[in-house]
């Protein structure tokens, strides 16, 4: 289905791009009937179930607002209100009728019409972000971790729409990057706010992320950690599966730097920063900015457990001394090689491993919504 020319216009929302075959109901958008373990079931808005299908565990009164063009109660009717979309990773809301309600309430006070779009398996925000802009919404939440805000920023840069946050994952290191709050009420204060950042995304083998990527050791260590002990201890996850990686081999990376200065170096890890924050926020490249045009490149090569606590007490410090374990580089293009495949991430997702990686940045790809300094 392609996308409708006018919120106004749809009767429900479309699904992403690529959705060829019928879907069953669970998977339809934007109200999904999909429950998830322990958490509370997102019901269903009227029209979006395929004839004789029950909708299981419907909320009473239901969490998301009807479709487009039967506005909940409460909110104002689309038309002349502004449209303003939520693109919500729904096994991180641990409960939708009262995030929907929030939500709904912040930007009724505020004048706009909301859109709660729930993420499927087959389409992880991008296309949701995407369907949104071109059915005329002006900002779109990303409600999430890490990875629904680079889903949502990459379909939104160059729109004209506006980026928000609503921190829900397990790093949420864009967020702490922007400085944006964790709380609901907090959070939905900034998106609805008038301050803004012109948001830099990096550019890694083609795909767009916001906040780092990496070749080697991070990557390895993001593999590792598992998704059930992630939503248990949230960052120290990545710390627990860090431990067992601290001993290994380094490899030979060569990384050039704007297509001039070259580097060879033995190393466990070479990673590129458009934000320098580790899970947890700590800053393993203190300089590092979102919206200073630059890229900040971090390489790793302790080879002792010594040098490991050398690296952490310069994280923890903020220090910006470096030595042969931690050096840091800025540069607009960097060009990494290594001496054998390795694994590869970014913005905490694993992509195919290489042997190299290519990162560049594109400055000021799209405007997010931060709170006012």
């Amino acid at each position: 289905m392609d996308p409708p020319a006018s919120i106004e216009s749809a009767r429900w929302w479309p699904r992403g791009p690529g959705h060829r075959r019928i879907p069953r109901s669970s998977e339809l958008v934007p109200n999904e009937t999909t429950v998830v373990p322990g958490r509370t079931a997102w019901p269903s808005a009227p029209g979006t179930l395929s004839e004789g299908t029950r909708a299981p565990g419907t909320l009473s009164g239901g969490a998301w607002p009807s479709a487009p063009g039967t506005p909940s109660e409460g909110a104002r009717a689309p038309g002349p209100s502004p449209a303003v979309a939520f693109v919500i990773n729904r096994t991180l809301v641990r409960d939708p009728e009262r995030f929907a309600r929030r939500c709904r309430a912040a930007a009724a006070a505020r004048g706009w019409a909301p859109l709660f779009l729930p993420t499927t398996r087959e389409d992880h925000g991008e296309g949701l972000a995407r369907h949104a802009a071109a059915a005329g919404a002006e900002l779109v939440f990303a409600v999430g971790g890490d990875g629904t805000v680079r889903a949502c920023a990459s379909a939104l840069a160059g729109t004209g729409v506006r980026l928000a946050i609503i921190p829900r994952g397990t790093a949420n290191l864009a967020a702490h990057a922007l400085g944006i709050p964790h709380r609901l009420g907090a959070a939905l204060s900034a998106g609805f706010g008038s301050h803004e950042t012109a948001l830099d995304l990096g550019v890694a083998e083609g795909a767009e992320f916001t906040t780092m990527a990496g070749i080697g050791l991070d990557a390895a260590v993001v593999d590792a950690t598992r998704r059930e002990r992630k939503l248990w201890f949230g960052w120290l996850a990545y710390a627990e599966a860090g431990l067992g990686h601290l001993h290994g081999t380094p490899n030979h990376f060569t990384v050039r730097l704007d297509g001039a200065r070259v580097l060879h170096r033995r190393a466990r890890s070479v990673v590129v920063g458009n934000a320098g924050l580790l899970p947890g926020g700590f800053p393993l490249l203190p300089d590092a900015r979102p919206d200073d045009g630059l890229l900040d490149v971090g390489i790793l090569a302790p080879t002792a457990l010594t040098d490991w606590a050398r690296i952490g007490y310069r994280v923890l410090t903020r220090s910006r001394r470096d030595d042969h374990c931690l050096e840091r580089f800025r540069a607009r293009r960097v060009e990494i090689t290594a001496d054998a495949e390795l694994p590869r991430e970014t913005d905490g997702e694993i992509i195919p491993p290489g042997r190299s990686l290519t990162v560049t940045v594109r400055p000021g790809a799209l405007a997010i919504r931060t709170p006012a300094r």
